[in-house]
């Protein structure tokens, strides 16, 4: 005998599957914060924040010129060529 209400099986499995989807996000964000974390304690030291600026945003000293080599698979291929 089956009986369908507001706890019936179909809801039941529906809230399982949704509950693994949380799960994987919940462990796509801990990799995530940890990352962070780890980005977080580079960036306290002076030389680790240097680094960031030049690298990130490409910032320099004002006596040094900066040269970007960008190689032919880095470059982002256009369509319409």
């Amino acid at each position: 005998m089956l009986f369908f209400d507001g706890n019936s099986w179909l809801i039941h499995n529906e809230l399982n599957g949704d509950i693994k989807k949380l799960k994987g996000n919940q462990e796509h964000f801990e990799t995530k914060i940890r990352e962070d974390q780890e980005q977080i304690k580079k960036l306290e030291d002076s030389a680790g924040l240097e680094r960031f600026a030049r690298e990130e945003y490409l910032m320099k000293k004002p006596d040094e010129e900066i040269y970007i080599i960008e190689y032919e698979d880095s470059i982002p291929k256009n369509d319409k060529e």
